[in-house]
């Protein structure tokens, strides 16, 4: 009745988990979400009729040379004709793994990754191969031995502010990674959706910047500076393999929404996006200092970590392994939410005693009180 790929088809544990946490009395750690009192007031009033009408599928041309003028101030020398506007950066994903993967299809990615990611390569049948993190970034050893064993249908990496880990890759990292790009011909998925969220200095550039030959697809995202409930991200990509990813976007839903494109065309490049992405900045990084100083308390003998330089999350490694899957209804039926990290592994195996905490979305107190009960919890349990 139903195609081969359904027996693939996996559900998202962080919506499961978001939906388990609608209670207002719940204190939730597990979504990537932005505060809601930071969420910015939008002015429809100008927006012109036409926009209910059909669009181009590339996107609204003014839109697209904002996004043009974005991404080559990022280092990344790029011209309108070759940005897509897409549909959250997870379209990207979807649409990548469209156009390179078929079941078996070897697929290289960090270990940990973007949950999101692996549900939709695996839902095409991609066998992710995964490759370690260090304090710098991507395991550089790890990966040429990848390479040399297994060669990838592409890259997908995350090297500033990485989700769930936060690692950010130094230039070294990229300079090396890009090398063994280039070397291996093999295409990369940049995936950039927490640059502008940087708290202690300016992100390095891009590694698809540094690529010689290698194809390459840039994707980010303005659903954590502006509103992720717009939906607008955009990818660019190397001109072998833009016009593919045209049509597949063609194919897939025509085009994004044009109402949505027009409110980011208003704030892009303007002093009112920078003001808001300032003050973000400033009242992200009160969050992220109070979550550290709420570990630091209730935490030092559960596990370790690193102070994220930005983003929207820190990465846990308890010192006890202990399968935190298994602690998750625990700590709902305390009112507490978390992310297991064990499914951000391409072998959940790998993960074990890891977990995901997100500190954008609740206040200070509320954290320090989450942070309070989810160590009871795991001292409860043995971790």
């Amino acid at each position: 009745m139903f195609s081969e790929r359904i027996n693939r088809l996996s559900g998202s544990l962080i919506r499961e988990i978001l939906a388990a946490a609608q209670r207002p009395e719940v204190i939730s750690f597990a979504g990537g979400l932005p505060a809601a009192e930071k969420l910015p007031d939008f002015d429809w009033s100008a927006m012109p009729k036409s926009l209910a009408q059909y669009g181009m599928s590339e996107g609204e041309p003014a839109l697209r040379a904002k996004l043009a003028e974005h991404v080559s101030a990022l280092g990344l020398p790029c011209s309108a004709d070759q940005v897509l506007v897409v549909t959250g950066s997870q379209q990207t994903l979807d649409l990548a793994a469209k156009l390179f993967v078929d079941p078996g299809t070897p697929v290289l990615v960090e270990g940990p990754t973007f949950l999101a990611a692996l549900q939709v390569f695996r839902l095409f049948g991609a066998d992710c191969l995964g490759v370690p993190l260090t304090a710098n970034g991507i395991d550089v050893a790890a990966l040429e031995a990848q390479l040399k064993a297994r060669k990838p249908a592409f890259a997908y990496l995350i090297p500033t502010f990485q989700n769930p880990s936060g690692a950010r890759y130094d230039d070294a990292t990229r300079d090396a990674v890009a090398a063994l790009l280039d070397e291996y011909n093999v295409p990369s998925l940049e995936d950039d959706p927490y640059r502008d969220l940087s708290f202690d200095g300016v992100a390095a550039a891009p590694i698809c910047s540094r690529l010689k030959k290698a194809p390459w697809i840039y994707t980010g995202t303005l659903s954590k500076t502006l509103a992720p409930g717009l939906r607008d991200a955009f990818l660019v990509a190397s001109p072998e393999l833009f016009p593919y990813f045209v049509k597949l976007k063609q194919a897939a839903d025509l085009h994004s929404c044009r109402y949505a494109q027009w409110q980011a065309e208003q704030w892009l490049g303007t002093p009112k996006l920078a003001e808001h992405v300032a003050g973000l900045i400033g009242f992200y990084r009160e969050r992220r200092d109070a979550m550290q100083c709420s570990l630091e308390r209730h935490f030092a003998d559960l596990a370790d970590w690193s102070t994220p330089e930005g983003g929207l999350f820190f990465w846990l490694r308890l010192k006890r392994d202990v399968d935190t899957r298994q602690l998750l209804p625990l700590a709902l039926a305390e009112d507490v939410a978390f992310m297991p990290g064990e499914p951000f592994f391409p072998d959940p195996d790998d993960g074990i005693g890891h977990l995901r905490l997100n500190f954008s979305h609740a206040p200070a107190g509320r954290i320090e009180e989450g942070i309070k009960r989810l160590a009871a919890i795991l001292r409860a349990a043995g971790a």
